[in-house]
């Protein structure tokens, strides 16, 4: 598919939505403030939660945010001060209007949503709704960024600790944090760390080393709970895989555990053919195997891997 032409096709649709829920409008649903307030009072709920939170969820400047706070505090709607148990961490909170006017957005968004789905007939409704979950889970994924970094970072090593704390928990024997593969096995010429952001938040990891020449080993594989099903333990896997590419190799290999039932039909479902046992991991049950081919994305530049 043409990249441009599909961009187009975003973007064509995007006018048409943000027109129909009336992202351009300075009176969201009918009331009195934009979209961009009334979706603050949405994220702090009845519950509250901190600027911070807000800044993190909304993807917003500190500036920015701190003019939409101060509007919603000149309309009386919220109240921003210091947590009792940490002055330095800053609380929003919804005043009693604030908590009116939320029930009033709520009310009026289930009204414009309902009147839409009206307009269908159940099948019709049911594609509309699949088609919504879809997109969700592919814009989701699509605003992860992978990136290759030293294994010996305090981001590479947090994930690993929290993968370690998967396993410990999941392999009825336990897991063993000397089994994980060496710092110098997963950079430069022998290797990469691939780490996944969403929203600098890390959410998954994956490791290649080289194996034998030619041959690249992928191995640590994991996404959080939260982001599992969106297609990111395929996409680290794809990454690992183009990493392995660039440094020359024609097949990765890795193995698994019977209990990690996900990643086996993971594997299998990328292309990966089960083999023999290569290595005495006492954590390993099953064995796999895939050749690699080279694309116009897996290109080795002059100065090496990228």
């Amino acid at each position: 598919m043409d990249v441009g032409a599909a961009a187009g096709r975003l973007r064509a649709f995007n006018r048409f939505y943000t027109q129909q829920i009336g992202v351009v409008s300075d009176r969201y649903l009918g009331q009195d403030r934009p979209l961009s307030e009334s979706r603050l009072l949405f994220e702090i709920g009845d519950a509250g939660c901190t600027v911070r939170e807000l800044r993190t969820r909304l993807v917003l400047d500190s500036g920015q945010l701190s003019r939409l706070l101060r509007s919603l505090e000149a309309q009386r709607l919220i109240r921003v001060q210091p947590d009792a148990a940490d002055k330095r961490v800053r609380l929003a909170s919804l005043t009693s209007a604030g908590r009116r006017a939320l029930a009033t957005l709520n009310a009026k968004a289930d009204e414009s949503a309902t009147t839409v789905l009206r307009q269908l007939d159940d099948r019709q409704r049911t594609d509309l709704l699949s088609a919504l979950d879809n997109a969700a889970r592919l814009l989701r994924l699509a605003g992860v960024t992978l990136t290759v970094v030293d294994p010996t970072s305090t981001e590479a090593q947090l994930c690993l600790q929290r993968f370690s704390a998967e396993l410990e928990e999941r392999f009825p024997e336990g897991f063993d944090r000397d089994a994980l593969v060496p710092p110098r096995q997963a950079s430069g010429k022998d290797g990469a760390f691939v780490v996944a952001r969403e929203r600098e938040r890390l959410v998954g990891c994956g490791v290649l080393r080289t194996l034998e020449p030619g041959i690249g080993e992928i191995r640590h594989l994991w996404v959080t709970a939260d982001a599992r099903g969106i297609g990111l333990g395929r996409r680290l896997l794809s990454e690992l895989e183009s990493q392995a590419l660039t440094r020359g190799h024609t097949a990765v290999r890795l193995d698994t555990h019977e209990v990690l039932t996900e990643a086996i039909q993971l594997y299998r479902t990328a292309g990966y053919e089960e083999i023999t046992p290569y290595d005495d991991n006492p954590y390993a049950h099953l064995w796999f195997d895939k050749p690699l081919r080279v694309t116009s994305h897996d290109v080795v530049g002059p100065n090496g891997p990228a």
